[in-house]
């Protein structure tokens, strides 16, 4: 073989090397996850734990593995998570797991598909509504003067436009929402099946915290856009937060 063959063949099994090197490149490239929105979170569940209330999820992101939590749903290990809004509880104790958990995200939007977000100045900053779950254990010790969820709600008339102190925890939280943050809280008790009440406040908590509130109970208030309470506590003040 002369000397110009094998710098032919050569040629040619270099250009073929660089043409597969290409060719896996672009395959890679083009198998890369879409780019999320702005402040959205994709997650795929390596881990799941059912309890009453929630669903627990150890989830990975970017090769960052940690846990978060949502409402009760069928979800299996591979499905993919969807979510913009979650809040972080440290320490946080599951009496029906027996388990601790060092960090755990409460999700408040979770969903199995990509939706593109709008720009943020053409989103609808309103508390969406939501089903709101019992959790269960909870016995809370009312404080002085104070009175429980259930009897706000049996003789609410009686409480309306007046200030309340409420103690509960905390099973729901959005920050800054129309310029103030909302929490859901449960106390253990319940009137005609309503165990639950929306508050707002200015004051920052978070899932988990036992809470007591004192505020102004307002009755049919209609924040547009089809949110409406029967029953909401506002203006509300924080303390002995554990």
């Amino acid at each position: 073989m002369n000397k110009s063959k094998i710098i032919l063949i050569v040629l040619l099994a270099i250009l073929g090397i660089f043409f597969i090197v290409t060719l896996f490149y672009r395959s890679g490239e083009n198998s890369k996850a879409p780019t999320l929105p702005p402040g959205t979170h994709g997650v795929s569940v390596i881990e799941v734990i059912q309890t009453t209330n929630y669903t627990y999820l150890q989830v990975e992101e970017n090769k960052n593995k940690f846990w978060i939590a949502i409402v009760k749903v069928d979800i299996k290990t591979g499905d993919s998570v969807y979510y913009t809004r979650a809040s972080e509880m440290k320490d946080f104790v599951s009496k029906e797991l027996g388990r601790t958990f060092p960090s755990i995200f409460f999700v408040d939007d979770p969903s199995n598909k990509l939706v593109a977000t709008q720009a943020a100045s053409q989103q609808e900053l309103t508390p969406k509504k939501v089903k709101i779950v019992r959790w269960s254990e909870i016995s809370v010790e009312m404080p002085n003067g104070g009175i429980t969820i259930s009897e706000l709600y049996k003789n609410k008339t009686t409480y309306a436009g007046k200030m309340v102190t409420i103690r509960g925890k905390v099973v729901r939280y959005n920050p800054v929402v129309m310029n103030k943050n909302w929490a859901h809280i449960q106390d253990g008790t319940e009137f005609s099946d309503l165990f639950d009440l929306t508050v707002t406040t200015m004051d920052s908590v978070a899932v988990g915290n036992t809470v007591t509130f004192k505020g102004i109970i307002n009755l049919n208030k209609d924040f547009g856009s089809g949110y409406a309470y029967d029953v909401i506590m506002e203006e509300a003040k924080a303390s002995d937060i554990k």
